[in-house]
Protein backbone atom coordinates (compact mmCIF):
# COMPACT_ATOMS: atom_id res chain seq x y z
CA UNK A 1 0.00 0.00 0.00
CA UNK A 2 1.71 3.99 -0.62
CA UNK A 3 2.20 6.05 1.67
CA UNK A 4 -0.68 8.71 1.44
CA UNK A 5 0.13 12.09 1.51
CA UNK A 6 -0.97 15.36 1.90
CA UNK A 7 0.59 18.69 0.68
CA UNK A 8 0.00 21.97 2.10
CA UNK A 9 1.56 25.24 0.96
CA UNK A 10 0.15 28.31 -0.12
CA UNK A 11 2.54 27.92 -3.58
CA UNK A 12 0.67 26.03 -6.23
CA UNK A 13 4.21 25.47 -7.76
CA UNK A 14 5.86 24.29 -4.49
CA UNK A 15 3.00 21.87 -4.63
CA UNK A 16 3.50 20.76 -8.03
CA UNK A 17 7.44 19.91 -7.65
CA UNK A 18 7.16 18.19 -4.48
CA UNK A 19 3.92 16.03 -6.11
CA UNK A 20 6.53 15.24 -9.27
CA UNK A 21 9.37 14.15 -7.24
CA UNK A 22 6.79 11.75 -4.63
CA UNK A 23 5.01 10.02 -6.99
CA UNK A 24 8.05 9.41 -8.60
CA UNK A 25 9.30 7.16 -5.74
CA UNK A 26 6.48 4.48 -6.76
CA UNK A 27 5.64 3.93 -3.23
CA UNK A 28 4.35 7.75 -1.97
CA UNK A 29 0.91 8.78 -3.21
CA UNK A 30 -0.16 12.95 -3.01
CA UNK A 31 -4.40 12.36 -2.40
CA UNK A 32 -4.76 15.62 -1.85
CA UNK A 33 -3.28 19.41 -1.89
CA UNK A 34 -4.17 22.92 0.56
CA UNK A 35 -3.13 26.44 0.08
CA UNK A 36 -3.98 27.70 3.52
CA UNK A 37 -3.95 26.11 7.71
CA UNK A 38 -7.61 26.09 7.72
CA UNK A 39 -7.60 23.65 4.19
CA UNK A 40 -4.90 21.32 5.37
CA UNK A 41 -7.01 21.04 8.69
CA UNK A 42 -10.54 20.19 6.62
CA UNK A 43 -8.08 18.16 3.89
CA UNK A 44 -5.97 16.36 7.07
CA UNK A 45 -9.44 15.12 8.55
CA UNK A 46 -11.33 14.40 5.29
CA UNK A 47 -8.43 12.30 3.70
CA UNK A 48 -6.78 10.80 6.74
CA UNK A 49 -3.27 10.94 5.14
CA UNK A 50 -0.19 8.82 6.46
CA UNK A 51 2.17 11.98 5.80
CA UNK A 52 1.34 16.32 6.03
CA UNK A 53 4.02 18.10 3.77
CA UNK A 54 3.68 21.43 5.96
CA UNK A 55 4.83 25.27 5.28
CA UNK A 56 5.30 27.33 8.09
CA UNK A 57 3.90 30.11 6.57
CA UNK A 58 0.65 29.79 5.00
CA UNK A 59 -2.40 32.26 5.27
CA UNK A 60 -5.29 31.85 7.48
CA UNK A 61 -3.46 29.75 9.74
CA UNK A 62 0.27 29.33 10.50
CA UNK A 63 1.55 25.91 9.20
CA UNK A 64 2.76 25.75 13.29
CA UNK A 65 -1.01 26.04 14.59
CA UNK A 66 -2.31 24.07 12.28
CA UNK A 67 0.10 21.22 12.48
CA UNK A 68 -1.09 21.83 16.59
CA UNK A 69 -5.25 21.41 15.45
CA UNK A 70 -4.39 18.41 12.96
CA UNK A 71 -3.10 16.26 15.38
CA UNK A 72 -5.57 16.67 17.69
CA UNK A 73 -8.21 15.45 15.54
CA UNK A 74 -5.51 12.84 13.11
CA UNK A 75 -3.38 11.68 15.83
CA UNK A 76 -1.88 9.45 13.69
CA UNK A 77 -0.77 11.55 11.00
CA UNK A 78 2.93 12.77 10.83
CA UNK A 79 3.68 15.95 10.05
CA UNK A 80 6.81 16.87 8.32
CA UNK A 81 7.75 20.98 8.43
CA UNK A 82 9.42 22.76 5.10
CA UNK A 83 10.31 26.11 5.46
CA UNK A 84 13.09 28.86 4.70
CA UNK A 85 12.62 29.68 8.21
CA UNK A 86 15.10 27.39 10.07
CA UNK A 87 16.73 28.92 13.13
CA UNK A 88 16.40 27.48 16.37
CA UNK A 89 12.85 29.15 17.47
CA UNK A 90 11.32 27.85 14.32
CA UNK A 91 12.25 24.24 14.44
CA UNK A 92 11.66 24.11 17.75
CA UNK A 93 8.35 25.52 17.71
CA UNK A 94 7.97 22.92 15.09
CA UNK A 95 8.70 20.25 17.38
CA UNK A 96 6.86 21.10 20.03
CA UNK A 97 3.38 21.21 17.70
CA UNK A 98 4.40 17.76 17.02
CA UNK A 99 6.16 17.94 13.69
CA UNK A 100 8.60 14.90 12.79
CA UNK A 101 11.25 16.80 10.78
CA UNK A 102 11.73 19.71 9.49
CA UNK A 103 13.16 20.33 6.13
CA UNK A 104 14.78 23.22 5.00
CA UNK A 105 13.47 24.24 1.44
CA UNK A 106 16.86 25.44 -0.10
CA UNK A 107 17.59 21.77 -0.07
CA UNK A 108 14.34 20.22 -0.13
CA UNK A 109 14.72 17.81 -2.83
CA UNK A 110 15.46 14.00 -1.69
CA UNK A 111 15.63 15.60 1.95
CA UNK A 112 11.71 15.33 1.20
CA UNK A 113 12.00 11.57 0.20
CA UNK A 114 14.40 10.66 2.85
CA UNK A 115 12.49 12.53 5.02
CA UNK A 116 9.20 10.71 4.44
CA UNK A 117 10.96 7.76 5.02
CA UNK A 118 12.90 7.95 8.12
CA UNK A 119 9.48 9.36 9.51
CA UNK A 120 7.47 6.67 8.69
CA UNK A 121 9.71 4.21 10.56
CA UNK A 122 9.04 6.31 13.75
CA UNK A 123 12.42 8.33 13.33
CA UNK A 124 12.77 12.03 13.47
CA UNK A 125 14.30 13.60 10.70
CA UNK A 126 16.01 17.30 9.90
CA UNK A 127 18.18 18.74 6.48
CA UNK A 128 21.76 18.89 6.83
CA UNK A 129 21.54 22.97 7.75
CA UNK A 130 19.24 22.37 10.46
CA UNK A 131 20.45 22.34 14.25
CA UNK A 132 18.00 19.72 15.96
CA UNK A 133 16.65 20.98 19.12
CA UNK A 134 17.69 19.27 22.75
CA UNK A 135 15.11 17.19 23.78
CA UNK A 136 13.69 16.48 27.14
CA UNK A 137 13.98 13.59 28.76
CA UNK A 138 10.40 13.14 27.77
CA UNK A 139 10.84 13.65 24.08
CA UNK A 140 9.80 17.22 23.33
CA UNK A 141 11.85 19.65 22.49
CA UNK A 142 13.29 22.34 24.87
CA UNK A 143 11.46 25.12 23.17
CA UNK A 144 12.76 28.80 24.15
CA UNK A 145 10.19 31.10 24.80
CA UNK A 146 9.35 33.45 22.43
CA UNK A 147 6.84 36.64 22.09
CA UNK A 148 4.15 34.25 19.97
CA UNK A 149 3.95 31.93 22.60
CA UNK A 150 2.55 34.80 25.03
CA UNK A 151 -0.18 35.06 22.72
CA UNK A 152 -3.30 32.22 22.81
CA UNK A 153 -4.39 30.40 19.45
CA UNK A 154 -7.59 32.77 18.95
CA UNK A 155 -5.28 36.12 19.37
CA UNK A 156 -2.15 33.94 16.92
CA UNK A 157 -5.27 33.20 14.17
CA UNK A 158 -6.44 36.88 14.80
CA UNK A 159 -2.80 38.30 14.32
CA UNK A 160 -1.94 36.48 11.20
CA UNK A 161 -5.40 37.80 9.83
CA UNK A 162 -4.75 41.12 10.60
CA UNK A 163 -1.45 41.43 8.87
CA UNK A 164 -2.80 39.75 5.66
CA UNK A 165 -4.94 42.76 5.23
CA UNK A 166 -8.72 41.62 6.75
CA UNK A 167 -10.83 43.99 8.37
CA UNK A 168 -12.58 43.05 11.73
CA UNK A 169 -16.07 42.12 10.22
CA UNK A 170 -13.88 39.36 7.47
CA UNK A 171 -12.05 37.92 10.71
CA UNK A 172 -14.68 37.74 13.24
CA UNK A 173 -16.70 35.44 9.64
CA UNK A 174 -13.39 33.61 8.94
CA UNK A 175 -13.56 32.46 12.80
CA UNK A 176 -16.81 32.17 13.50
CA UNK A 177 -16.82 35.19 16.40
CA UNK A 178 -18.36 38.31 17.30
CA UNK A 179 -16.68 41.44 16.18
CA UNK A 180 -16.89 42.58 19.62
CA UNK A 181 -14.61 39.51 20.58
CA UNK A 182 -12.29 40.00 17.09
CA UNK A 183 -11.53 43.60 19.12
CA UNK A 184 -11.06 42.14 22.22
CA UNK A 185 -8.36 39.18 20.44
CA UNK A 186 -6.62 42.28 18.29
CA UNK A 187 -6.36 44.54 21.20
CA UNK A 188 -4.69 41.90 23.85
CA UNK A 189 -2.18 40.53 21.85
CA UNK A 190 -1.19 44.42 20.53
CA UNK A 191 -1.33 44.39 24.88
CA UNK A 192 1.22 41.29 24.86
CA UNK A 193 3.59 41.90 22.18
CA UNK A 194 3.82 45.93 23.01
CA UNK A 195 2.86 46.87 19.54
CA UNK A 196 0.39 49.74 18.41
CA UNK A 197 0.19 50.01 15.42
CA UNK A 198 -0.38 47.28 12.19
CA UNK A 199 2.90 48.14 10.29
CA UNK A 200 4.47 47.17 13.45
CA UNK A 201 2.71 43.86 13.30
CA UNK A 202 3.65 43.38 10.02
CA UNK A 203 7.36 43.48 10.50
CA UNK A 204 7.05 41.26 13.78
CA UNK A 205 4.92 38.75 11.67
CA UNK A 206 7.42 38.24 8.98
CA UNK A 207 10.66 38.02 12.27
CA UNK A 208 8.68 35.26 13.56
CA UNK A 209 7.44 33.34 10.50
CA UNK A 210 3.76 34.24 11.14
CA UNK A 211 4.09 35.08 7.38
CA UNK A 212 6.62 35.54 4.55
CA UNK A 213 7.10 37.73 1.32
CA UNK A 214 5.44 36.92 -1.65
Amino acid sequence: MPIRILLADDHAVVREGLRTLLEAQGDMKVVGEAGNGREALNKAVLLNPNIILMDIAMPEVSGIDATRMILLQVPAAKILVLSTYHTTEYVSRAMQAGARAFIHKASAGFSVVNAVRAVMKGRLYFSDEIVAPKLKRTGSPVCPKTPLESLSRRERETLQLVVEGNTNATIAEKLNVSQKSVETYRSRLMVKLDIDNVPALVIFALQHGVISLP
